[in-house]
């Protein structure tokens, strides 16, 4: 197949595809500007799962930056549509809106306390992760030692599995990840996670969490972050490595999309000096400035996974459809 064919077979599955894009990367302080959604829109996104809050801030902090965030959505009926359900999801692509919900990164958002997973899940959180990087009363983070599942951790994912909010395991120490995935009684995501048998890196995971999530009928989400898709690379050939590596070991049905997209990285950048421990120079957070594969790209990327060889119907899950299958078999 020519440049000239694959581009037009990408383009018409680009088409076709209900594209889901499993994490942004907005600021969650709340004085993100929301306009920038329609970066996503205008780039043929069909659904963005939106960062409210993570263990950076604190649980207050986290509640009103969904209180601003669900006014805003709510007074910009035309373009966007806060969704509850994967009905909602496809009501919004027929109508030519993005669809939004949200999600929560780390469980210092409950504030110790269980019953907060009802209220989150009833304010539109879809998928909340353990740790971010650090451990808590949840369990461990990805840079923090190897920390297990707490008892308050299993409690919480009883209750995520009983409301119908997706197990999330990005960000997590590798022993935590894999003691939550099996104490799910539903599938567990790593909503966005890149392969560590390609770029060696604290945030990314290992062929056995893959393995594991993909046991769980479960779905990874490529990451478009430079520093964990490679040496500070963002091309999409890179991007598409890491999806054939997954595809290749647990099959694509277990792939995914979720570029953690940040449009303002300067104000970011600033946010991983002032909180290092997070963010350990260490691991080479302070090595590059931050990029990432934008929304836009996903039509190369697309492109190059036609040129490689996928199926129609393994690009059609990966850019939305595995995401679309699991939220079908957990969200309630």
């Amino acid at each position: 197949m020519n440049r000239a064919e694959a581009r037009k077979r990408a383009a018409q599955l680009y088409k076709r595809a209900l594209v889901w894009d499993d994490h942004s990367g907005f600021d969650p302080h709340g004085g993100a500007d929301l306009d920038n959604l329609n970066i996503w829109r205008k780039a043929g996104v069909h659904y963005l799962s939106v960062n409210v809050g993570y263990d950076v801030f604190d649980w207050q902090a986290t509640i009103k930056t969904l209180a601003r965030f669900r006014a805003w959505l709510q007074t910009h009926p035309k373009k966007y549509a806060l969704v509850k359900n994967t009905a909602d999801i496809r009501r919004a692509r027929k109508d030519g809106k993005l669809a939004v919900a949200f999600d929560l990164e780390g469980m210092n958002a409950l504030d110790g306390d269980v019953n907060m997973v009802s209220l989150y899940y009833d304010l539109g959180v879809r998928q909340m992760l353990f740790a971010y990087n650090l451990n808590n009363l949840a369990g461990g983070g990805c840079h923090d030692g190897n920390a297990g599942l707490t008892s308050f951790g299993r409690d919480v994912v009883k209750e995520m599995n009983r409301v119908g909010m997706l197990v999330d395991c990005s960000h997590t120490a590798y022993r935590t990840t894999m003691e939550a995935m099996e104490t799910s009684e539903a599938p567990v995501i790593f909503s966005h996670s890149c392969a560590k048998a390609l770029r060696n890196h604290g945030r990314n995971i290992v062929d056995e969490q893959i393995k594991a999530c993909a046991k769980t009928g479960g779905v990874i989400g490529i990451n478009g972050v430079s520093l964990f898709l490679g040496e500070n690379d963002t091309t999409s050939e890179t991007f598409v490595n890491h999806i054939a590596h997954m595809s290749d070991l647990v099959g694509s049905e277990h792939v995914g999309i979720a570029l953690d997209y940040a449009f303002d990285a300067g104000n970011l950048d600033d946010l991983l000096e002032e909180h290092k421990a997070y963010w350990p120079p260490s691991e080479d957070y302070a090595r590059w400035p931050t990029s990432y594969v934008p929304p836009k790209q996903l039509l190369e990327i697309t492109e190059i996974m036609v040129k490689r060889g996928f199926r129609d119907r393994e690009i059609l899950g990966v850019l939305g459809g595995n995401f679309m299958r699991v939220a079908n078999a957990v969200w309630k």
